[in-house]
């Protein structure tokens, strides 16, 4: 066999994303870009702010030299500085740029993390539904994934986080706002967490880490800015990237910052950068690193993607779909008509409108639908949510 089986049987499990992503793209050849509607994924059609094609078009016209060359592996400690002194901003925490390791996009952050911490055996915990990659970045570095439950508002099952936590747990994973829900855990909810970690912590004489993944941190709706792990947990450490806020997937840039008061910060740092160079990112891409330098403050328009969720979010309750309602990221997740959520998609799919189901985020019973997509693809899926509720709603 060409491949190990280990992956040879991952490739398999798959995607439900992109499966049906492709299926989508088949739909599409058959019956016509705009008869088909894809709700899948999070790839964002917003184009970059004008901020960014500004910066961008200063260094073509005026490059730096050896601006493509090689820096050391946790990047440029200008590039570095400048996100320490936004999250200062933010939070009111004193990052340094020490604190701050470049990365390729969240991804390459949690992964370099992940590497960095963890032992053979040793277990990641994180809150269903999650993002479905949690668990084979965990995989990569010998780690276990455990899954807990989360009530039916989407925040954690408090009860069940005391239990889960034992001898072997390294690291608790939250994202906020949260894919696949858009949920956003209160300043309450974040103290609740520490506290428990922090005396789960205690009773086993360990060290264990709160991951943030932030990579929607920015994408809000609320008044004020998002509430923080960083303001009640010191062993915590952030990951993110700009994929979202800036609308730059497909450039890969993205950091993990350890918190100052972390009290093993610089070897945690220490590790996650080695763990970037031997993991073969090497460095995060350089030209992006020097273009966001100087647009930490500058993100896509919020208020647009809260317009996109109010016109779906509106539309679908009306037709009778339960929703709690999101408040960030760029999602939304009904529960099905149907129990079983696998089913549902299929059906809807008969409709030409694809949607991802909840057992691929470990929350069946529900189906995800991005809407960082054009109105058009939004408006025309409805004809098609309608049909369904009209069968099994009313």
């Amino acid at each position: 066999m060409a491949i190990s089986d280990k992956v040879r049987n991952s490739m398999v499990a798959g995607s439900f994303i992109r499966r049906m992503f492709e299926e989508g793209m088949a739909l599409k050849k058959i019956y016509g870009e705009d008869k088909v509607f894809d709700l899948t994924i999070g790839n964002p059609i917003m184009e970059p702010p004008e901020a960014f094609q500004r910066e961008l078009k200063r260094l073509a016209d005026h490059p730096i030299p050896g601006m493509h060359r090689y820096m050391e592996n946790a990047g440029y400690p200008e590039t570095r500085a400048a996100i320490a002194a936004q999250l200062k901003k933010e939070t009111g925490i004193d990052f340094k740029w020490e604190e701050i390791v470049m990365t390729v996009g969240s991804a390459g952050a949690l992964n370099a993390v992940f590497k960095a911490l963890l032992n053979p055996g040793e277990e990641i915990i994180t809150f269903a539904p999650y993002f479905f990659e949690y668990a084979s970045f965990a995989d990569n570095h010998g780690g276990v994934i455990k899954i807990l439950p989360s009530d039916k508002s989407f925040n954690p099952d408090f009860s069940a986080l005391e239990a889960g936590i034992t001898p072997k747990t390294k690291a608790l994973v939250i994202n906020s706002p949260n894919n696949p829900t858009g949920v956003v855990y209160s300043d309450q909810v974040l103290k609740t967490i520490a506290g428990i970690v922090e005396r789960k912590s205690r009773e086993f004489k360990t060290r264990i880490y709160i991951i943030s993944d932030d990579v929607y941190i920015k994408l809000y709706y609320g008044e004020s800015r998002c509430p923080r792990i960083l303001h009640y947990y010191p062993h915590s450490i952030v990951v993110t990237s700009h994929s979202k806020d800036l609308s730059l997937p497909g450039e890969r840039i993205g950091y993990a910052a350890v918190h100052p008061d972390c009290e093993d910060a610089r070897e945690v740092v220490n590790g996650i950068i080695y763990a970037n160079r031997v993991l073969g990112f090497v460095n995060a891409p350089a030209l992006m690193q020097i273009v966001i330098r100087n647009l930490q403050d500058v993100s896509v328009s919020v208020a647009e993607y809260r317009r996109k969720r109010d016109f779906l979010f509106d539309n679908l309750t009306r037709m009778g779909y339960k929703i709690v309602k999101p408040e960030g990221a760029f999602y939304i997740f009904p529960e099905s008509p149907l129990n079983d959520d696998l089913a549902f998609v299929n059906e809807l799919k008969n409709h030409h409108v694809l949607v991802v189901p909840g057992s691929a985020f470990k929350a069946p019973g529900y189906f995800r639908i991005s809407y960082c997509l054009d109105d058009r693809t939004l408006e025309g899926s409805l004809e098609g949510f309608y049909k369904i509720a009209k069968k099994y709603l009313n």
